[in-house]
């Protein structure tokens, strides 16, 4: 039997019924609030801060929105993953889409983003009432 793992579904392969396709539900919970960390290339230095989902966080010239911030409960392997939309915002230019998809806490580099002055990638997942990872934006601890 062969597993494939996708986001909130993983999708069972079963050779001997003819190679059908089951989904089931995987349990993955939703917060509304993904942590991420910054490089500035430039000037070396690493930020954290909280992402509230649905809402612009500003980092130098990124707009960051975190679409949604999903994580494993404590009894599965762990994993937090958070869908962004990057975009690049300069003053009287327009504005350029840098980065949209998943990226995955435990493998930054599975899905990272390409920025010649930024990197960006997300620690966790935690509800609004948890402790925040810094209190604003571009902060670092």
């Amino acid at each position: 039997m062969k597993l494939c793992l996708f986001m909130k579904r993983i999708a069972v392969v079963c050779p001997m019924a003819g190679a059908i396709l089951l989904p089931i539900q995987a349990s993955a919970e939703a917060y509304d609030t993904a942590v991420l960390q910054t490089l500035d290339k430039v000037t070396a230095r690493v930020s954290t801060f909280d992402a509230p989902v649905g809402q612009t966080v500003r980092f130098g010239t990124l707009a960051i929105i975190a679409r949604t911030c999903d994580k494993r409960p404590p009894e599965e392997q762990p994993e937090s993953a958070a869908f962004l939309d990057i975009a690049e915002v300069r003053p009287g230019e327009p504005t350029v889409s840098v980065f949209r998809g998943w990226m995955f806490a435990s493998s930054p580099a599975l899905s990272a983003m390409e920025h010649p002055v930024y990197d960006v990638w997300v620690l966790d997942c935690i509800s609004s009432t948890s402790e925040s990872a810094s209190p604003e934006p571009g902060k670092s601890d």
